[in-house]
């Protein structure tokens, strides 16, 4: 099962909104309003430039190594400067950018310390390099208990298709390691208060079955967990949390 390029625009809104109060509270700290070259590196269909493109007074820049993404992010944040490179080779000279972040990232490149040396490289000096999101599966909590199996297959599924489920816990020894001053690192809070949508919930799922579905042992039951899934949720009795990181960190003058 892959993922059509819409349907991850679909999640990566999905995320956006997992993500928000985080953002806001870094933008704040950065005086968002203030920036005239922001980059986001990985940035998929454009998601975080759409929201961007409302906050700088300049228009944001954007990195992804998918030509798909980037022709729907022309779509979804044409006031973006869009370009198609691998960002473990940001396709930008140095000091370029006021701020670089990623979003969701890190934990899918065969680098994550190359990325951010890139990240750090291509920012001036003052400037700021931000990790809004990076997952833990280490500590992921699933309730009921017998869907937990769930978690324990697709923290093994992320590490079959070559990402880091615990990258979330490695963000400040990888901001240190690229000589990042004054660093923050904290961890989102879960918010179980109001009830998901039926297309929230649904789209999660497909994202569990896309992960899980090269796991023999998952698809005999697949049937039966998607059952219980989608209705302990409906009925508002379940929590799925995975701790997910943010950093910030100040480049040296």
């Amino acid at each position: 099962m892959t993922f059509s390029t819409h349907k991850w625009h679909l999640r990566y809104q999905q995320q956006a909104r997992w993500t928000k109060s985080i953002r806001n509270y870094l933008y704040d700290r950065i005086r968002i309003q203030r920036v005239k070259h922001v980059l986001d590196v990985g940035c998929g269909t454009g998601v975080l430039l759409d929201e961007l493109s409302k906050l700088c007074s300049c228009p944001p820049y954007g990195v992804d190594i998918d030509h798909n993404s980037i022709s729907l992010a022309h779509l979804s944040a044409p006031r973006s400067i869009l370009t198609l490179g691998n960002a473990l080779r940001l396709p930008y000279g140095a000091r370029s950018f006021d701020i670089a972040f990623c979003h969701f990232l890190l934990l899918w490149v065969k680098s994550p310390l190359q990325v951010l040396e890139e990240m750090v490289r291509v920012v001036q000096p003052g400037g700021y390099v931000l990790a809004l999101a990076e997952p833990d599966y280490g500590g992921r909590v699933d309730f009921p208990i017998d869907l937990a199996q769930i978690g324990r297959w697709q923290t093994d599924s992320l590490k079959d298709q070559g990402a880091n489920p615990f990258i979330g816990r490695e963000l400040r020894s990888l901001f240190s390691s690229v000589g990042l001053m004054n660093i923050e690192v904290g961890v989102l809070g879960g918010q179980w208060g109001k009830i998901q949508t039926r297309e929230d919930i649904n789209l999660e799922w497909e994202v569990i079955s896309s992960d899980l579905y090269h796991k023999n042992e998952f698809i005999q039951s697949i049937e039966e967990l998607k059952s219980k899934y989608l209705t302990s949720h409906m009925d508002n009795l379940s929590i799925i949390y995975v701790p997910t990181f943010y950093a910030i960190g100040e480049v040296k003058g």
